[in-house]
C-alpha cells in the first residue's frame, strides 16, 4: 500500500492524499508538480526512475489506511536535472 507522503521532498509543500499534484517513482519519492514538471523533468534525483501523477486514495479508505505523517525533504532542495 503507497504511504501517500505528505510534502514534496524538494520545496516542502504540503500534498494532501487528495492532491493532484503529487508524483511518485516506484520508491514512492513524492515530489508537487512545479517541481516535477519545472526542475526535475519528470525524472526523480534520488533513483533516476520516471515521476508519475500519484492515485488518489478515497476518503473511506483513509479513515482504516491513513497516509503518511512522516515528511522527507531533500537538506539542499533539488536541482535541474540537466
Amino acid at each position: 500500500m503507497l504511504e501517500l507522503r505528505p510534502n514534496c521532498e524538494c520545496c516542502d509543500k504540503d500534498l494532501s492524499p487528495q492532491s493532484n499534484e503529487a508524483f511518485i517513482c516506484t520508491f514512492e519519492c513524492t515530489f508537487c508538480s512545479e517541481c516535477t514538471e519545472n526542475v526535475l523533468n519528470f525524472v526523480c534525483p534520488n533513483c533516476s526512475g520516471n515521476l508519475v501523477q500519484r492515485p488518489i486514495r478515497p476518503n473511506a479508505v483513509l479513515i482504516n489506511n491513513p497516509a503518511s505523517t512522516v515528511r522527507i525533504l531533500k537538506e539542499l532542495g533539488c536541482v535541474t536535472n540537466t
